[in-house]
């Protein structure tokens, strides 16, 4: 998801480069040889949204250096349609932070569930070592924190509620991110969009 809030007001050049930039670091940190790139709107349609998002459409949809799939609405947030979604700061951090209070909200009212009665408790520790999956899966502090992207070094931004936990995982994130050295990846990527609209 870029961007989650470094860049609150972006222009459609900047939702370009974010796709780009994203599709470059998936694909160094994740093996995945073509992502599919989305962009965050109120509809499917390629006329949907503000200016700025049919104008980003557009733009993304000719560019020759990402895998555009099209818009993506937020209910199709967590349905694996896109590797990269692209908008601004602003959208994406209440997405984000909205994400997160759902999965706390999830895992909290499961908890209550399995504890309401022994028979319940029972189900539970029959289904213990799904449930704790599911709990990773959704707690951000297992995560560590998101690479700030574009920058010539690897960034990691931790949460502003993290524990322990989140800032050990966010060290190892940032170790990883040394040993791959993607900064170099990304920026030769930039570069060639930059040659792309240079030759245009």
């Amino acid at each position: 998801l870029l961007d989650t809030g470094a860049n609150v007001t972006v222009t459609e050049e900047n939702l370009e480069q974010f796709g780009v930039i994203g599709s470059a670091y998936m694909s160094k940190m994740y093996g995945i040889e073509q992502p599919r790139v989305g962009l965050l709107n109120n509809g499917a349609e390629e006329h949907k949204g503000t200016p700025l998002h049919t104008e980003a459409h557009q733009l993304l949809k000719a560019c020759p250096d990402i895998n555009f799939v099209g818009n993506v609405e937020g209910n199709q947030v967590m349905s694996s349609v896109c590797d990269v979604l692209v908008t601004d700061g602003f959208t994406g951090n209440i997405t984000l932070k909205m994400l997160e209070g759902m999965g706390k909200f999830f895992m909290s009212t499961l908890k209550g569930m399995y504890k309401k009665n022994f028979l319940t408790q029972l189900s539970a520790a029959a289904v213990k070592d799904q449930l704790m999956g599911l709990k990773k899966q959704f707690d951000a502090s297992e995560h560590g924190g998101a690479p700030l992207l574009g920058l010539s070094k690897p960034v990691i931004k931790a949460h502003g509620s993290s524990d322990a936990l989140a800032f050990r995982n966010a060290v190892k994130q940032a170790m990883d991110a040394a040993k791959a050295d993607f900064s170099e990846d990304l920026e030769n990527a930039l570069k060639a969009l930059t040659e792309d609209k240079t030759d245009d």
